[in-house]
């Protein structure tokens, strides 16, 4: 995680509540001012993303990717409210962030060109999103794990984060994993955050919420000490309220994939193959600096090594 909203992507309960992004088509309109969202990317930047990226030239026959081109439109399970990795601008309407980028560069890739509609997806529905066909992809902040991967196939993993404790700025006497013992820890439900917790504080209160808002507005009324949650997600809500305050650095790693449907071995083949291809030609970084970039100072870091995280294989 940056590791990053990235929300841990469980952030909104609602799994069929579709938003079509005509890629760019029907969301570039406008300049890069104006922007409410942090790390927002205007309308120009998106464009020049989109105009460098590549179109595979031949699809097999009968392929989940044929199937997308000839439908002319890319599914993605993903959000619309995560700070920094897959936001509706609230002036502009457009999607932005490094998993709303991710999103658009593979349709083209695919369709030849960005068009996209995402779907709201929670935690809880993605691996049922993916199974039962409604979506192509899930691009949000999935993070990779071999028990996971017994549901679905991961392409990647394309970015790492990690999880860290924010607590309301004028809470003392928490800045390291352990001071968590004996403390009531908010977390997103079904997210890694809860093991995480409980390997480093066993005997910590954990109190679950079914979105990041939902967990940041428990933290500041004071319903917990403290809240774990990916790096990514945190850097923006900390920047966007000074009332919350990020304590230490990331004390996990965690890879995120693009999820698949399980047993598409030619579809995750040819996700991986276009993620290499994005990361040589210099476009994977340019991503990530028209993103977590906008609030992470220095230069864009190494994308991790396709295949290298367990699960992903």
């Amino acid at each position: 995680m940056v590791r990053t909203s990235a929300r841990k992507r469980w952030a909104v309960p609602v799994a069929v509540a579709a938003l079509s992004v005509a890629g760019l088509a029907a969301c570039s309109s406008g300049g890069d001012s104006g922007s409410a969202v942090p790390g927002a990317g205007g309308g120009g930047k998106q464009d020049d993303l989109v105009a460098a990226a590549p179109v595979a030239a031949n699809l097999p026959a009968g392929s989940t990717m044929e199937k997308i081109r000839k439908r002319g439109q890319l599914i993605v399970g993903g959000s619309l409210d995560a700070p920094l990795l897959s936001q509706q601008n609230p002036a502009t309407k457009k999607v932005e962030g490094l998993d709303a980028d991710f999103g658009r560069l593979l349709a083209k890739y695919i369709i030849g060109k960005p068009e996209v509609k995402i779907v709201n997806s929670a935690s809880e529905t993605r691996e049922a999103l993916l199974s039962n066909g409604t979506v192509d992809v899930v691009l949000q902040t999935y993070s990779i794990t071999p028990e996971r991967a017994k549901q679905v196939a991961f392409a990647g993993p394309y970015y790492s984060s990690g999880l860290v404790i924010a607590t309301k700025k004028d809470k003392t006497g928490i800045a390291l994993p352990a001071d968590l013992k004996g403390k009531t820890v908010i977390a997103g439900a079904n997210t890694p955050a809860i093991p995480a917790i409980k390997k480093v504080a066993p005997d910590a209160k954990i109190v679950t919420f079914g979105s990041d808002p939902e967990c940041v507005q428990a933290l500041k009324q004071g319903r917990g000490d403290a809240y774990v949650q990916d790096e990514a997600v945190l850097l923006a809500t900390a920047k966007q309220d000074p009332s919350i305050k990020i304590q230490g650095k990331p004390f996990t790693s965690d890879p995120y994939g693009i999820g698949l449907k399980h047993g598409d071995a030619q579809m995750k083949q040819f996700v991986n193959d276009w993620l290499k291809q994005i990361q040589a030609s210099g476009l994977w970084a340019k991503v990530w600096k028209n993103s977590i970039g906008t609030v992470v100072e220095g230069e864009a870091p190494q994308p991790p090594a396709i295949g290298s995280a367990p699960g992903s294989q």
